[in-house]
């Protein structure tokens, strides 16, 4: 088996970076913070501790588009420091939920490919009129 300089086998990565280790340090503090209130009463410091481990969320997701996350699976030695920012970032990371919902990588449709019809209301334009007047909804299965 091939060793790296670290010591670990060939396309090994721990996926160890800056986002993951900043999230991980406040979520442990948050969660410090709540388990010591929850012992001693404070309901704030609950909620505090509470909110620091929300927050840790956050940050890991903004320091992750900022590129001091990882995309999923072994990078190339070169990438595998902790402290080695992901250039490919702003593109977004295949099958990356976090880079899904900040709107990167999404799929585009293939040219000359089906789009979804437009929305159509699915009543009657004549039982549509006839609720419009009287400010009821029309009922399912009539």
């Amino acid at each position: 088996m091939n060793r790296t300089d670290s010591g670990h086998a060939s396309g090994h990565d721990h996926g160890h970076t800056v986002a993951g280790w900043t999230g991980t340090g406040m979520a442990l503090a948050g969660s410090v913070a709540a388990g010591g209130s929850m012992a001693a009463a404070w309901y704030p410091g609950l909620a505090l501790g509470a909110g620091l481990v929300a927050l840790s969320a956050c940050t890991t997701w903004v320091l992750h588009l900022a590129g001091w996350g990882k995309p999923g699976g072994p990078r190339p030695p070169a990438e595998r420091g902790w402290r080695v920012r992901d250039r490919s970032a702003a593109q977004g990371h295949p099958g990356c939920v976090g880079c899904r919902l900040a709107g990167r990588g999404r799929r585009t449709a293939a040219p000359g490919a089906a789009t979804p019809a437009a929305w159509t209301p699915a009543v009657a334009p004549a039982a549509a009129g006839a609720t419009a007047e009287t400010g009821a909804l029309p009922r399912a299965g009539v």
